[in-house]
């Protein structure tokens, strides 16, 4: 019998697109929601447990009154915090969000220290930083999601390039979140056959390009919102693997204790999930190219994770 419980906390459209995403795939029987918005996650749990009875889904949807209803929890997902405005700075919005993340996590911390945290709030490794600084957790406990959100966006635009293999196409994309993604051609097949045996330089050249920009072209096109329906999904697949221990590997964001050169650094890299959270971390063989890449993006979280060291945790 499913007697797994999830933890939602904040519940914006990536929050509650999840929970809807995991009530009818039946993935736990149980979800708590959690925001400061007291009528708003009520609101959305009676809706999406509505729906779940519609679908003859076994799981129950219920708003938590107080940090207590965390108690328990095999999974907690933080999507809670607040996206860039317009004339705020980059360390306005990562200490506004550290700030975020340290009060939702104090809950968390006493009421399920034996929980898995999937954290979904921007900036993203800065936020699996301020995690990890703040509940002390092992590392295998905390894993970020977007690696797997970067590698759909590239499998979208493979697919659009080459016009055939929906469904068939595995992409790989290490590093961080934006600018500083690394999309891997050549561990990115259709069908099995590398896109570098299938595409020109140029084509492979433009698909990573609209990677990069795949979540500003959302921004620009609603004018007054982000992408949800994929981050939402992207996260429920961590969710899935690590209640019913899938051992899957996806790319992710954690911190690296050797692995690639580096130590007590985020990173996002393949990582094989488990009922343990990070069960093992994949050394994929980077050409020198991937490797300044990858590189390039360390040192870019290294300056957030300054920032949070000088100015937050000081």
């Amino acid at each position: 019998m499913n007697t797994k419980k999830v933890g939602i906390i904040g519940v914006g459209n990536v929050g509650s697109t999840l929970a809807y995403t995991l009530a009818h795939k039946g993935i736990c029987s149980k979800i708590v929601l959690r925001d400061i918005r007291e009528n708003i996650v009520q609101a959305m749990a009676l809706d999406i447990s509505q729906s779940a009875n519609a679908a003859k889904s076994h799981t129950i949807v219920t708003a938590a009154k107080t940090g207590a209803d965390l108690k328990n929890c095999d999974v907690i997902v933080i999507t809670a915090g607040i996206p860039r405005s317009p004339g705020m700075s980059r360390d306005d919005l990562l200490l506004t969000n550290a700030k975020i993340m340290k009060s939702v996590l104090e809950d968390v911390k006493l009421y399920a220290p034996k929980s898995k945290l999937i954290i979904v709030a921007n900036p993203l490794d800065a936020m699996v930083y301020t995690a990890l600084k703040v509940t002390n957790f092992p590392r295998e406990q905390i894993i970020g999601m977007a690696g797997i959100l970067d590698s759909a966006r590239m499998s979208h635009f493979i697919l659009e390039k080459v016009g055939y293999g929906a469904g068939q196409i595995e992409s790989s994309v290490m590093g961080g979140h934006g600018d500083n993604m690394v999309p891997l051609p050549n561990y990115s097949t259709v069908a099995g056959v590398a896109i570098t045996e299938l595409l020109s330089e140029d084509d492979i050249n433009d698909i990573i390009t609209k990677t990069k920009n795949g979540g500003l072209q959302i921004v620009k096109l609603l004018e007054t919102g982000s992408a949800y329906y994929a981050p939402a999904h992207a996260t429920s697949l961590m969710v899935e693997a690590i209640l019913h221990n899938k051992r899957r590997i996806y790319p992710c964001a954690v911190k690296l204790d050797g692995e690639y050169g580096y130590k007590d650094i985020i990173g996002g890299v393949p990582v094989m999930i488990g009922s343990n959270g990070i069960e093992k971390i994949m050394e994929l063989n980077l050409d020198e190219k991937q490797k300044e890449l990858f590189a390039n993006s360390i040192a870019s979280v290294k300056e957030l994770i300054d920032t949070l060291d000088n100015k937050f945790f000081k």
